[in-house]
Formats: structure tokens, sequence, C-alpha cells
């Protein structure tokens, strides 16, 4: 098996114990239910940093030698890898400089600043972001640490999997979302040679997001093949590329590649806001997503790994939204009525006898194909679900309007 044995990735779970914790394991009673098997949640959106990015950065510094450590350590990125680097050098005594996109989040900019890292803000695209950074590794000596593509960084990614399977011994399934594949390679290969030591079976599903999957196609061709990337709220596996080390591990250790959808990755991080009481970052829910859509069937216990809960509030509110009008529970609609008082109240009546509460009124007498005597209502209001949308659909109707339906 390509990549690190058993004993590195033991090895790696000894280091990063000082700078990681180790995160728990919770049930999900509802997804149970759901599937039909016991379903456990891997809380690494509950990791310091918010993300598992800080197990193999952790391992990956302390690999440095002496002469590498005065040097410092450089990395670029838009997030979660920054900040796990930022707080591994922190712990570990070594200067960090990070290179950000300017129009990085700010909570993100705020949070790596604050584990004593120097941030630089160059490029408008992580490309030029990263690009900076090789530049300012070359000219000053500082390491460069990868995002995912290096046998220290899976080794300490694996060391989630070694977790994993102390914590949910039954399981038979493990569900991880892959980007790049640091993740999904270290859990898969330290998990896989775990159970093997153990003569039990062990199936790895990997998760990409629909609009940025290029395992599914390197995988069909033997090899790793650059994609165009649509953008994804899922940011955090967005990646053009699997790595080359990272490919050579999920090829021959990861049972199954699925992908999921914008709207399906926004029920889910719904799902495990409501049910769970867990902020998930979108790329750190479509494990879940893929097991709420079918996409993956577990026969056995199933752990769906949370691998991070960085998200910016004004993300977390635009995607709350989507997936309440994903799963339903949000509707749009516009109605014509007659420009005559009392048209307003009459419509409003009808949405209350139907118990439908809404959100916001926009009423306007300029909307295109409008007659002179006509104002649009335009409503936004939140239903129980399939059913109850289409009951206040209907009640607008049998009241003589003809409501139309917006889709998001």
């Amino acid at each position: 098996m390509p990549g690190p044995g058993l004993a590195e990735f033991e090895r790696a779970r000894e280091v990063v114990s000082r700078v990681a914790r180790r995160t728990p394991m919770e049930s999900s009673q509802f997804l149970a239910e759901r599937l039909g098997v016991p379903v456990h949640l891997k809380c690494e959106n509950l990791q310091r940093t918010g993300s598992y990015k800080l197990r193999g950065a952790s391992n990956r510094i302390a690999a440095l030698s002496d002469a590498e450590r005065e040097r410092g350590v450089v990395a670029a990125s838009a997030g979660n890898h920054a900040q796990g680097v930022a707080y591994a050098a922190r712990e570990l005594g070594i200067r960090a400089t990070i290179f950000m996109p300017v129009g990085v989040a700010l909570p993100k900019l705020d949070a790596t600043r604050a584990y004593g890292a120097d941030v630089m803000l160059v490029g408008d695209s992580i490309g030029e972001t990263i690009e900076a950074a090789e530049a300012f590794a070359a000219e000053s000596g500082a390491v460069m640490i990868p995002p995912f593509d290096h046998p220290d960084v899976i080794a300490g990614q694996g060391t989630l999997g070694l977790e994993i399977l102390e914590q949910a011994p039954a399981a038979t399934t493990i569900v991880v979302p892959i980007g790049g594949g640091g993740l999904a390679a270290g859990i898969a290969s330290a998990a896989k040679q775990q159970a093997a030591k153990e003569g039990r079976p062990l199936r790895i599903v990997g998760v990409q997001a629909e609009n940025a999957a290029p395992y599914i196609a390197s995988l069909a061709a033997g090899e790793p093949r650059q994609v165009p990337v649509v953008p994804t709220i899922a940011d955090g596996i967005a990646v053009y590329r699997p790595g080359e080390l990272n490919f050579a591990i999920i090829r021959d250790t990861i049972d199954e590649v699925v992908t999921v959808t914008e709207d399906d990755i926004a029920r889910a991080l719904l799902v495990l806001l409501e049910r769970a009481k867990l902020v998930v970052e979108p790329a750190g829910a479509v494990a879940v997503a893929a097991m709420m859509t079918g996409a993956v069937q577990p026969d056995g216990p199933v752990v769906a790994v949370l691998s991070g809960g960085n998200i910016d509030p004004l993300l977390m509110q635009r995607v709350v939204a989507h997936g309440l009008a994903a799963s339903d529970r949000y509707l749009t609609i516009s109605v014509g009525l007659p420009d005559r008082p009392g048209q307003l109240a009459r419509v409003a009546a009808l949405l209350a006898e139907a118990n439908a509460n809404v959100v916001e009124v926009l009423h306007t007498r300029h909307g295109s194909g409008m007659q002179i005597t006509e104002v649009e209502l335009r409503l936004s209001v939140e239903t129980r679900g399939p059913e109850h949308r289409a009951a206040v659909v209907d009640v607008l109707r049998r009241a003589g309007y003809e409501p139309r339906v917006e889709v998001d």
C-alpha cells in the first residue's frame, strides 16, 4: 500500500496529540431512523481551529529539522489549512507566514492572525496566492507546508481514522469528504490497515461536491486528472486536481466515491444544525448529505466524518435559507392583485388560515407585464414541508388568485 504504514500513523498520533484534541463521537437518532442502521458523527468540527487540518499541519511541522524550524514555515490557504498551520506553528514555537487571498472571509483572517501568524493578503484567486507563497519560500528559505499532498500531512490526518475505530469499534462503513485527498487518504489508509490487523472488513466511501469532483474523473482514467470547478458552497473541498500521493492511496483504499449537489449539502447542514445541534461548514456536511440522498447505503453501523465547522455567519445565513427552500420549508410566491384597499389584508388572512408564517413582503406597482390597475405582491413564507407548501398554494388558488411559485 502506498503512503504511511500503520506504525507511522501510530507515531503521528503521539505527535498530533500534543497539539490537537481527541474529538467526540456523537450518535444521531434522526439519521439512524432514516437509514435503518446506527449512525455516528465524528465531530472534527469541534477540533481546535475548527477542522481536521490541524492534525496534518502539526505532524508535518513537528518533523522539521532544527535548521528548517529556524527558517520558519509558510502556507497558502483561504481558510482551514491557514488556521491549522498558524496554530500548530505557534504551539511548536515556530514562526509562520500565511498567504491568503485578498477577499478571504474576515472571520478566517482574524482567526489566523489570532493564532500568531504573519498574514499576507495577496491575489484575487487561490492560485495567485499559492504562487506568492512559493516565491516567498524560495526567497526566505521558509518551509512550505502543503495542504494535502505529503506523507507527513497524510499521516497526521490518518490519526482520525485510528480514533474512529476506537470510538466506534462496530462500524462497518466510514464516509469521508474528499477535496485534494489528504483526509480521505489518511483515514482510509490508517483505518483499513488497522481493520486488516484486527481481521475484519471495513468499507470507506468518499464524497465530493458535484461541482468540484476531480476524483470521479481521475479514478475513471486511472491517473490524476484536472477538471473545471464550478463555484460551490463546499469551498473547503473544491480542488481542480487530486494530490499525486493522495490519489495513489485513495485508488487502493477507497471503495467508492460519490457526489452530492448544492441542495443536498444545504439540506444536510440544516439537519445537523437542527437535529444534532452542530455547526458544520458545507464541506464538512457532505458525508451526511450522501447518506441522506441514498448515495451511501450502509449495511451496518456507519460513521460520517464532520471535517470542519468554520463557516462565515453570513454564508451560514444564506445556506440555511437555501436548505429551507431545498427542503420545501421556505416558499416564495408572487401574486397579482387588483389595486384597491383590503387586498393585502385578504391575502394575509388566507396565509394565516393555512398556518404559513410570513417572513417577507414586497408590494409593488412596477412589475413587468402588469396592468395599470394591478399590483404585485411577492411573499416569502415558512412552511412545514412539501404537503404544507402545496396546501398554502392551494388556499390562494381556491380564493381566486394565481400564485406563481419561484424556484431557487
